[in-house]
């Protein structure tokens, strides 16, 4: 499939990269197909949760883990249903980061982690209610990533 983007422009994506959201995701739920993008160069961390049904739509993520070491939220099994069987070492989970035009304010939602089932290429967003302390729906996370960028440049 060829798809025409918004940030990477004519790309092919083999079926096989593609993710299946039963449900869509929260504020899309008619946004079902997706894939994952990233620049080798310069993703610092940051994926691309990019859709094929409408190419203008791409939303960033990122590993949890890269920015909070001890995010390991504790999700109902009900919730995770959608994903089929789940094997500990096919889960992916990713949380959205919003880059305003002042990027000392970005931030990552660690209250909504889409989780993907890499096996069978199926994903879903979840709400994790009653964290809000341990995971904000904002979470700066500007400082951590200068932090983590000056360490590598060491």
């Amino acid at each position: 499939m060829v798809i025409t983007t918004r940030i990477f422009g004519e790309i092919e994506i083999d079926d096989a990269k593609i993710i299946t959201f039963e449900s869509g995701i929260i504020g899309f739920p008619d946004l079902k197909k997706f894939t994952l993008l990233y620049d080798a160069e310069k993703t610092g961390g940051i994926k691309w949760l990019q859709s094929l049904e409408e190419p203008a739509f791409a939303m960033p993520v990122m590993d949890p883990l890269s920015v909070k070491e001890t995010y390991n939220p504790v999700v109902e099994d009900e919730l995770l249903k959608p994903l089929g069987k789940l094997d500990p070492e096919e889960i992916l989970v990713l949380v959205t980061v919003t880059v305003p035009k002042d990027l000392t304010q970005m931030s990552v939602n660690l209250q909504a982690p889409i989780i993907l089932n890499a096996e069978n290429k199926t994903g879903c967003q979840i709400i994790i209610d009653n964290v809000a302390d341990e995971f904000p729906v904002k979470f700066m996370v500007y400082d951590i990533l200068q932090k983590k960028k000056e360490r590598a440049g060491e």
